[in-house]
């Protein structure tokens, strides 16, 4: 009787444990689904004349279409022009002269910047980090912990500079240099980073914010100390076309995931770009040896556009936004408001609810918008610098800091400047506040 009685309390112990472990199995899946995941996604290199659902008719892009058809789609989004100020603008949630010269260094990252970046920011509020593809953000041999010091658990990225990012890629993974690249094609690599480390957190049931700074559709570099990087597997390098068509394809394979994981209505898709279209793409050598680089083209609602990236006119800064909540955000659903890439982070921590922060931001937050509900705040201007070069929009006016000043409401593609000494009315009163606002624009006095 003795020995019953002891077997029938390891027995009741050892169920209470069971149920000690399934209420915190549930607890943990409760605060994760209370938490959305995130996945936000930046293409290189990609104008809204590229992107079907955008007017685009030289590049199928389906994948990116069915986004938009079922979520909503942003007519007014805005980049820096070129890749570097848009990353820093992304990652901080600020513009780039807040951080003065190292804002604009190209290839570096503000120290400044570290412990209040996008990555910090979900890192610390319980979320599994990690991010994939493009950095950009320091010279990774140098600094192979960079992406930990600014948020990011793990992550998955190409050597910048030091080598391929597409066929034989150079990338350093996690703090190594990875040796099992020969041969392969590095989106694939960064796709499938990246639903590993979502199928980990799921089974770890955390929420997660994955970055997926695309490779594509940057050409390929020719700064490599006389050396070009790995060809195509057919002896050349792809095409513009052929690159928009692996990054919409790269881009259905991360939703067919989240869809195979059964977690897709749990998690917010941003897709969007750093800059518009390039103006020519590398694409082969000739017989010197030396990289050929043609023009690149679209079509766009039946008009011929011309890469426009390194401007700040609409075909260098107006960029493809789309987010994808399904059950949150209605399908087909169209937005007008201006937004830039500051507003991403703010927009993400909003969406997530972690609520108010000590830290500046340029950034509004658009989360209303995308959940139907009313906007306190909205953007009536944005702003654009490059290289020393700075410029200013409203919904209808442009203003570059050389004084040139375009009613983009009847020349779209800026050929007649107005004359400022003729403004009034409207041009007038928004010449004045564009002017002001762009004078503010500047680093801080020391």
């Amino acid at each position: 009787m003795v020995f019953q009685m002891q077997s029938l309390t390891r027995r009741q112990l050892n169920a209470a444990a069971l149920i000690l472990l399934w209420a915190h199995a549930v607890a943990a899946t409760n605060a994760a689904q209370a938490k959305p995941n995130l996945l936000l996604i930046m293409a290189d290199d990609v104008g809204c004349d590229a992107i079907g659902c955008y007017g685009g008719q030289s590049h199928p892009t389906p994948h990116i279409d069915a986004l938009a058809q079922g979520g909503m789609k942003f007519n007014h989004a805005y980049s820096m022009p070129v890749c570097h100020p848009s990353r820093v603008c992304l990652m901080t949630g600020r513009y780039p002269f807040r951080f003065g010269a190292e804002g604009m260094k190209w290839g570096d990252f503000p120290d400044a910047a570290e412990g209040i970046s996008i990555g910090d920011r979900f890192k610390q509020a319980g979320y599994a980090t990690a991010v994939a593809g493009k950095w950009q953000l320091c010279m990774m041999k140098n600094d192979l912990q960079h992406p930990r010091r600014v948020g990011f658990d793990s992550w998955c990225l190409f050597g910048w500079h030091e080598g391929g990012r597409y066929h034989d890629p150079l990338i350093y993974q996690d703090g190594r240099l990875r040796d099992d690249t020969l041969g392969k094609y590095g989106p694939d690599l960064y796709v499938e980073f990246l639903v590993d480390f979502i199928r980990q957190s799921r089974q770890d049931g955390k929420p997660f914010f994955a970055y997926y700074p695309m490779a594509l559709c940057h050409d390929v570099t020719d700064d490599l100390k006389g050396r070009h990087v790995a060809y195509s597997k057919d002896g050349r390098w792809m095409t513009y076309a052929e690159m928009i068509s692996s990054m919409d394809d790269m881009i259905g394979r991360l939703v067919a995931a989240l869809e195979r994981l059964k977690i897709r209505e749990e998690t917010l898709i941003l897709f969007t770009t750093d800059n518009g279209t390039p103006a020519a793409s590398y694409l082969t050598v000739d017989a010197d040896g030396k990289m050929v680089r043609p023009k690149v083209f679209s079509i766009r609602d039946g008009d011929v556009v011309p890469g426009g990236k390194g401007k700040h006119d609409d075909t260098g800064t107006r960029v493809p936004l789309i987010a994808n909540w399904p059950g949150r955000i209605q399908p087909g659903s169209h937005a007008d408001e201006m937004v830039d890439l500051t507003d991403y982070l703010p927009t993400l921590a909003d969406i997530a609810g972690l609520g108010d922060e000590d830290v500046f931001r340029d950034g509004i937050s658009f989360a209303p918008l995308l959940l139907g509900q009313p906007r306190e705040l909205k953007r009536d201007w944005i702003y654009t610098e490059h290289r020393g070069k700075r410029a200013i929009r409203s919904p209808q006016f442009r203003l570059y800091d050389d004084g040139r000043f375009f009613d983009l409401a009847v020349d779209s593609k800026e050929q007649s400047p107005l004359s400022n000494e003729q403004l009034s009315g409207d041009a007038a009163e928004e010449f004045k506040q564009l002017s002001k606002r762009l004078g503010q624009m500047r680093p801080a006095a020391k």
